[in-house]
């Protein structure tokens, strides 16, 4: 199997890979994460003229032809800077949702605004009480009339504050935790109803509490089947997830170049700490874990088309093994940095929190373990 990058994706990265260094650099996301927009809206302009926003869509959809490997790209490089503008909601989320199963007019619309830029979107689809099930649901819609009412209360919704609109999971029938009855909805985020409790996240994001109270929409609202949108569902997440390992991997590759810059710098006993052979053991070890998530993200990524089974099983094998790197690279950065690791003053402890987060965005180690488990 090829794992070269064609001509293109090499221009792509490395555009965005300057683009990351120059506009990126720790000072500058550090002013913008504690801004009270909390995000670089230029940077987002910026990215739409680049391309970076529609290189997954295809070119009918006004897209440039990309796909899971561009997205993977993309995701990487945004690890290595932290960047917190929203694309993997806006891009890989609500994108995946309108490239899979949304009608001629709906792509025309929403896709549209998502390449130019004009349009962020945020995936409300975790609940107080899912526990990672996406089919755990009290968020409802009922029919009235020709369209819908929702009510209900998304957790954690990341990027919401920014978003012009939310892609909404929501039961149309059955029980709480049903596979049947799941549907999926565009909701403006101005919409009447629309209550939002916004707050800075523990990596440097903002999320919002949504509540939805009567919330009044269109039936051209709904993406795909009504109340058979689970897999589809399902689908977008392992995508998802395919995306963070990705950033995960970039992040990765950061925090062990740092640590090991700083052992060089870093003296005891009239030495560089880098000089003692027990940390460099755990920085190889870093270094391993990091190489070993670059290959299990490739996997996952190239078998987003594979059969259902096989494209779960793959995801969530990818997401336990970067979980766990991501935890240990994470943890061993701030060990070899010391407390002074966790500071403010030192790039390094947001790695370490966004490492952490990572390994718990769309499911634990322990959710993908026992799915991997109950998919063999």
């Amino acid at each position: 199997m090829d794992f070269n990058f064609t001509e293109e994706q090499e221009m792509v990265r490395d555009g965005l890979s300057r683009l990351v260094r120059e506009q990126y650099d720790w000072e500058t996301r550090r002013s913008a994460v504690e801004s009270d927009a909390g995000w670089r809206p230029e940077i987002w302009a910026q990215l739409a003229e680049l391309g970076i926003l529609g290189m997954p869509f295809s070119e009918e959809d006004g897209g440039f032809g990309g796909g899971a490997v561009d997205a993977m790209i993309v995701m990487e490089e945004f690890g290595k800077g932290l960047v917190v503008e929203p694309f993997l909601p806006t891009v890989v989320c609500a994108g995946g949702f309108l490239k899979h199963a949304g009608t001629d007019a709906q792509r025309e619309e929403h896709i549209g605004g998502i390449v130019d830029g004009s349009r962020v979107y945020a995936f409300a689809y975790a609940e107080p009480r899912g526990r990672y099930d996406l089919a755990d649901l009290q968020t409802t819609a009922k029919k009235d009339g020709d369209g819908y009412v929702l009510n209900g209360h998304k957790a954690v919704v990341v990027g919401a504050p920014w978003a012009s609109h939310l892609v909404v999971t929501a039961r149309t029938s059955g029980g709480q935790r049903e596979r049947d009855g799941v549907s999926v909805f565009v909701v403006a985020n101005d919409a009447e109803g629309v209550v939002r409790r916004d707050y800075p996240t523990v990596d440097g994001r903002r999320a919002s509490e949504v509540y939805f109270e009567n919330v009044s929409v269109p039936a051209d609202a709904l993406i795909g089947e009504e109340g058979g949108a689970l897999p589809l569902v399902e689908q977008v997440a392992d995508e998802a997830v395919a995306a963070l390992c990705a950033e995960a991997c970039g992040a990765m590759k950061v925090a062990h170049a740092m640590t090991v810059d700083y052992s060089r710098q870093r003296k005891q006993f009239g030495v560089p700490i880098g000089k003692f052979q027990v940390l460099q053991h755990r920085m190889v070890d870093m270094f391993t874990e990091y190489e070993q998530s670059v290959s299990m993200t490739y996997l996952a990524t190239l078998k987003l088309d594979a059969p259902e089974k096989e494209r779960k099983r793959t995801a969530s094998a990818a997401k336990v093994r970067i979980g766990q790197a991501a935890r240990f690279v994470g943890q061993e950065a701030i060990q070899i940095h010391g407390g002074m690791g966790m500071t403010d003053e030192l790039a390094i402890g947001s790695y370490f929190k966004r490492l952490t987060i990572l390994s718990s965005e769309f499911g634990d180690v322990d959710h993908h373990m026992k799915r991997h488990i109950a998919l063999a």
